[in-house]
């Protein structure tokens, strides 16, 4: 008797949990430039590198550059892992919006504060990170360039 009602609470128990609604997946779209800025950042910070890619532009090269940084991460030590984890994320002004839907961010953390760069693309109306930029761009690409000197005079 006992063994049947300790089964039929059980039984009682799955269905309650099995019938209620799943929580909503917390949404991958960012309003804005920053906020996919501060998204992808905040996911890598935290070693949830899942995370980041969706807020990520999905081509290879951006995939490979990702694969790295990951495989960097796991291979930090503890210490530095919680750094990066408690840090906060500071957007540095200027944010240089090339057009509607290009933006250039530059970014550091509280932990290393080690200013970078990210492109922020709107891309199938969703605003998401360009990791190629960061690799590939001019040290100087946002800054006042020394003019030159001209040689016809």
């Amino acid at each position: 008797m006992k063994l049947t009602t300790v089964l039929l609470m059980a039984l009682v128990c799955s269905l309650f949990t099995a019938c209620k609604d799943n929580p909503k997946k917390e949404s991958t779209a960012s309003e804005n430039n920053i906020d996919a800025a501060r998204n992808f950042i905040r996911a890598a910070l935290d070693g949830k590198f899942d995370e980041a890619r969706r807020f990520m532009l999905q081509d290879s090269v951006n995939t490979n550059y990702m694969d790295i940084a990951e495989r960097a991460y796991q291979n930090i030590d503890p210490g530095t892992k919680n750094g990066y984890r408690s840090s906060s994320i500071r957007i540095l002004p200027p944010v240089t919006e090339l057009n509607d839907s290009v933006s250039i961010i530059i970014y550091s953390n509280s932990y290393k504060n080690d200013p970078d760069t990210l492109r922020v693309m709107k891309a199938n109306g969703q605003w998401l990170v360009d990791l190629k930029y960061l690799y590939e761009h001019d040290d100087d690409s946002l800054g006042i360039k020394p003019a030159e000197k001209d040689t016809l005079r």
